[in-house]
């Protein structure tokens, strides 16, 4: 944990990319997600929800405009329920989706030293925004370097060849980066306040309840779920959020009711495995009308306080 809170961690992330060729892709992936790709400039990305008619989320992903093609980075876990649910709204548009993992490898670096130790391996990046990717070369093999999105520490992607990716994982830790295992990619995204499908996102859940405003584009125009995300922005609230729990006493595990006077008022989602500073964190939902000063609650045999996301006194 402390290589990527305090120097630099990697890993290699469960991630799919998917090249979108054809005439047609910039119009109907913009039909399809809740982000806009539209006016996406090239070499830029966006974060974005894949909602169903009632506006529940379905999965989530990443869109980047590559001039040529747009790519998908999708989580290995939804991969084979999203992208087939993507196949089947191309109906008359040109649009031809292919699988890049056989070619494409992903590195995630996340950590306050990471830039630092990108610069020293030769990977000369310039001043560049979340989302936003550049091309580049290392050691004469062309990769792209693209920044993560995560607000609470540098974190970067490197997408390359796959059989260069062993030789450029070595050459990071050989540079004083620290493999990250499992454990600890989810305890950091746990401190982060990031929700997971599957874990955190699902079935029903609505936009607005995750916190996650950078999914939504409100000025796009129509697209699948969006009447629903329409009308939830217009009555201006929703009946739950998105939290993070300080837990004290017995670990409760992920769907554990939160209770306020024997009262369900929320719902645990992610537990840290280990305590960290003393307390253990925990994401989940809860409804907004419970969430009042000075209230105690309880899930299972722990007493949990909500807290802001992401957690304070972690990032500095």
């Amino acid at each position: 944990m402390t290589a990527v809170l305090a120097g630099c961690g990697i890993s290699k992330p469960e991630h799919g990319l998917f090249s979108l060729t054809g005439r047609d892709r910039v119009r109907w992936l913009n039909g399809m997600v809740s982000n806009n790709i539209r006016d996406l400039a090239a070499g830029h990305g966006v974060y974005a929800f894949v909602l169903n008619a009632q506006g529940n989320i379905q999965g989530d992903l990443y869109a980047f405009q590559r001039g040529e093609s747009l790519v998908l980075e999708i989580e290995r876990s939804q991969v084979e329920t999203l992208v087939p649910l993507l196949r089947r709204y191309i109906i008359m548009d040109k649009v031809e989706v292919e699988d890049l993992s056989g070619k494409t490898a992903v590195i995630g670096i996340s950590g306050p030293q990471c830039s630092r130790m990108l610069g020293e391996l030769g990977f000369e990046l310039p001043e560049f925004e979340a989302l936003q990717l550049t091309d580049a070369k290392w050691r004469e093999t062309p990769i792209t370097v693209v920044r993560g999105d995560n607000p609470c520490v540098d974190n970067y992607e490197i997408w390359l060849p796959v059989e260069q990716r062993e030789a450029a994982w070595d050459a990071l830790v050989e540079a004083g980066a620290v493999p990250a295992e499992v454990e600890i990619l989810e305890t950091f995204r746990i401190l982060c306040g990031i929700p997971k499908f599957g874990q955190d996102i699902r079935e029903r859940v609505l936009p607005q309840e995750t916190g996650q405003d950078r999914a939504l584009n409100f000025t796009k125009g129509c697209y699948i779920g969006q009447e629903i995300v329409e009308r939830i922005r217009t009555r201006g609230s929703v009946h739950r959020r998105f939290v993070g729990f300080e837990v004290e006493g017995a670990a409760p595990p992920a769907g554990t009711k939160v209770q306020y006077q024997g009262k369900d008022v929320g719902e645990i989602t992610s537990v840290t495995a280990a305590p960290l500073k003393q307390k253990r964190l925990a994401l989940g939902f809860m409804r907004r009308e419970a969430m009042e000063p000075g209230r105690t609650f309880t899930a299972g045999e722990a007493t949990v306080t909500p807290v802001a996301l992401p957690f304070p006194g972690i990032f500095h």
